[in-house]
C-alpha cells in the first residue's frame, strides 16, 4: 500500500490513541508497526467500535410486538399483579385515572457525588385525575396446574347506575333490570346466608382475592362518557381471611387514591396507545424510502421475499394499522399526589407561594379542569388526553437512586397549554396588560 508520511504519521497517532482509551497496552512501550499492518489494525478496530448501520436497514421496531393490531380493549389490561406477602397488612394493588395532559416543573438534583447535586433542572411531567373508586364485589381465585379459575363472585347489594350501563350495550332501550334479583338477596335471611356461605367458601378455598372496583365517571366533566370503567384489583398483605374481610368491608365505600399509591413512589402505567389508523410501511416501520425514479411508488419495500417459500414472512414490513395497541409502562416516577380540597391540589410549592392551581390557564386542551384527585408523574404515558389509564404497584422492589430519590418541586408550571404561554396567573396577565380600555 502506497501511503504519504503524513498520513502515516497521523495513523500512528490515532492508533496509539486507540489503545490508550481500549486499555490495550501501555501506549508510551508501542512499537511502531508497518505501514500496511497499522493501515489493517486499524480497520479492525474501527469495525469493531463502530456502531452505525452500514448495510442492512430491514426496519425500525421489535417484533415482539406484533401482531401490531387495534387493542381488543380501551382500558388497559393488568396481566401480572405484584408478589403478595402476608406479612405484611392489607392493601390494594392498581388504581384507574384519565390522563389529563402535560405540563413541566423545575426541582433540585439529589445526588450526592454528581456534578449535578443541589442543580436545577426542568423535567416534563404528566397529570392523571384520580377521582376515588367504588368498591362493589369481590372475586375468589383457586390455583390449579393451568393457572387460576374463577370459585365465585359476591356483588353489593347497590350498584350506581354509571356500573350497570357496563353491562349493557344500549342502556336508553334496555329495561335497566341489571342485579335487580341479585340485590334482593340482601333483603331476605337466606339470601344473606348464602352471601356469607360464598364469603366462607372464598377464606377456605381461595388462594387469590380480588375486588370489583369502577371509576365515578359522573365526576369528569370533561369526559361525555357515562359509562363507568370496571377492572379487578388483586388484594396482597395477610392470609386469605383477611382478605376476603378487608374487600367485604369496603363494599360500596370509595378508595382514595392515597390508600394505594403514595409520593415517591415508582408505578407502571398499562393502557392503549394513541390511535394512528392505516398507515403505509415507511410511517409503521420506518424504512428506507426507494430512490427518486422508481416505478410505481417509492415509499415501499422493494423485495417482500424470495420464491419459495411461497408466502409472505411475518417479519417482512407492511403497511397497516398503527396506533391504538396495548402496552405497559414501567417505573414512572410519582412526583406529586393531590388532594381535592387541600393545599397539595394546588401548584403552591415551598419556594414558588403563588395561589395558582394544578390546571393551567385556559384548562388542560382537549380536556379541561382538573377538580379532583390527581398524580403528577414524570415523563409522559401513554394515550390521548381523557384516556383510561391502569396505574400499578411496581412488580419489583425498587433499591435504584433513581427510585429512592426524594422529590422536592420548586416550580410547577401553569401557563397555558394552548400555544405559548407567557403568564402563570390570571392576575398577573391582568396586572401586565393593564386596565382594557372601551
Amino acid at each position: 500500500m502506497l501511503v504519504d508520511d503524513d498520513f502515516l504519521f497521523t495513523l500512528h497517532l490515532s492508533f496509539t490513541y486507540i489503545f490508550s482509551i481500549l486499555n490495550f497496552a501501555d501506549p508510551a512501550k508501542l512499537v511502531v508497526l508497518d505501514s500496511d499492518l497499522m493501515v489493517d489494525v486499524m480497520l479492525k478496530i474501527f469495525n469493531k467500535i463502530m456502531s452505525h448501520r452500514k448495510f442492512e436497514h430491514p426496519r425500525h421496531g421489535s417484533l415482539g410486538f406484533l401482531p401490531r393490531k387495534r387493542a381488543a380493549r380501551h382500558r388497559g389490561k393488568v396481566k401480572a399483579f405484584p408478589k403478595d406477602n402476608p406479612a405484611q397488612p392489607c392493601k390494594l394493588t392498581a388504581f384507574l385515572g384519565y390522563k389529563a395532559g402535560m405540563t413541566h416543573i423545575v426541582r433540585d438534583v439529589e445526588k450526592p457525588g454528581s456534578k449535578l447535586h443541589k442543580k436545577e433542572t426542568c423535567e416534563a411531567v404528566t397529570i392523571i385525575e384520580t377521582p376515588p373508586m367504588v368498591v362493589v364485589g369481590v372475586v375468589g381465585y383457586v390455583k390449579i396446574p393451568r393457572g387460576l379459575r374463577t370459585l365465585n363472585t359476591v356483588w353489593a347489594q347497590h350498584l350506581s347506575e354509571d356500573i350497570k350501563r357496563r353491562f349493557y350495550k344500549n342502556w336508553c332501550k334496555s329495561k335497566k333490570k341489571a342485579f335487580t334479583n341479585y340485590s334482593k338477596k340482601y333483603e331476605t335471611e337466606t339470601g344473606k346466608k348464602d352471601i356469607q356461605s360464598q364469603l366462607e367458601k372464598m377464606k377456605k378455598y381461595c388462594n387469590v382475592i380480588r375486588v370489583l372496583a369502577h371509576t365515578q365517571i359522573r365526576k369528569m366533566k370533561g369526559l361525555k362518557q357515562k359509562k363507568a370503567h370496571l377492572m379487578e384489583v388483586q388484594v396482597n398483605g395477610g392470609d386469605v381471611a383477611q382478605k376476603v374481610d378487608f374487600a367485604y368491608g369496603f363494599f360500596e365505600k370509595q378508595i382514595p387514591i392515597d390508600a394505594v399509591f403514595q409520593k415517591d413512589e415508582m408505578i407502571d402505567i398499562i393502557g392503549v396507545t394513541k390511535g394512528k389508523g392505516y398507515e403505509g410501511v415507511v410511517t409503521r416501520w420506518g424504512v428506507t424510502r426507494l430512490p427518486r425514479k422508481t416505478h410505481r411508488g417509492l415509499r415501499k419495500v422493494a423485495c417482500i421475499g424470495a420464491w419459495h417459500p411461497a408466502r409472505v414472512s411475518f417479519t417482512v414490513a407492511r403497511a397497516g394499522q398503527n396506533g391504538y395497541h396495548h402496552r405497559t409502562e414501567m417505573n414512572k416516577k410519582i412526583y406529586k399526589l393531590g388532594k381535592a380540597g387541600q393545599e397539595s391540589h394546588s401548584a403552591i410549592t415551598e419556594y414558588d407561594r403563588t395561589e395558582k392551581e394544578i390546571t393551567p390557564m385556559g384548562g388542560f386542551p382537549h380536556y379541561g379542569v382538573v377538580k379532583d384527585d390527581f398524580l403528577m408523574i414524570k415523563g409522559c404515558c401513554v394515550g390521548p388526553k381523557k384516556r383510561v389509564v391502569t396505574l400499578r404497584q411496581s412488580l419489583l422492589k425498587q433499591t435504584s437512586r433513581l427510585a429512592m430519590e426524594e422529590i422536592k418541586l420548586k416550580f410547577v408550571d401553569t401557563s397555558s397549554k394552548f400555544g405559548h404561554g407567557r403568564f402563570q396567573t390570571l392576575d398577573e396577565k391582568a396586572k401586565f396588560y393593564g386596565r382594557l380600555k372601551a
